[in-house]
């Protein structure tokens, strides 16, 4: 297990990073364009992007990543006195609470609300105003722990490989 522990750290690293720069691109630009647009135009784009979303190549970085921390963790706590360790499980936190459990509790309930929307109603154009309210706050916080998860993984592979 020692032996892969550089592997699967380099692995979560760069999954942590391409979730950073997903939702780095949702916190930068993307919902901003999303706000100059009419509201049912707006929910009509995220939609469409929470469709098209659930794919294979997106599974595996979101996903992966997390199945990645559970075993990183989990190493890191078996293996608490190798170099490395606390930023193995710092990590695996950060990805496992501020990424997946704050998509799961926020993001996605507020992204199956407007699912169910009907774009052009009063309704649509109400909820519209509190998904942005309401997402893009949780958006930063998702941006901000997969970044950190990105320089603990980084930290822990530099801890790891000076052994």
């Amino acid at each position: 297990m020692i032996m892969l522990l550089p592997v699967l750290t380099m692995l979560a690293a760069l999954g942590s990073g391409i979730m950073a720069g997903l939702f780095f691109a949702f916190s930068s630009f993307i919902m901003t364009a999303f706000s100059k647009l009419p509201p049912e135009q707006g929910i009509a784009a995220m939609n469409s992007i929470n469709v098209t979303i659930l794919n294979a190549t997106f599974g595996m970085a979101f996903f992966g990543t997390a199945l990645l921390c559970i075993v990183l963790g989990i190493a890191s706590i078996v293996l608490w006195s190798q170099p490395g360790s606390a930023w193995l499980l710092i990590g695996s936190l950060l990805y496992l609470i501020g990424v997946i459990a704050i998509t799961v509790v926020f993001n996605v309930p507020l992204n199956d609300a407007l699912q169910a929307i009907l774009p052009a109603s009063p309704e649509g154009t109400a909820l519209w105003t509190r998904y942005f309210a309401e997402w893009v706050p949780w958006n930063h916080v998702r941006t901000f722990a997969s970044t950190g998860s990105l320089i603990a993984f980084i930290l822990a592979y530099g801890k790891l490989n000076a052994v």
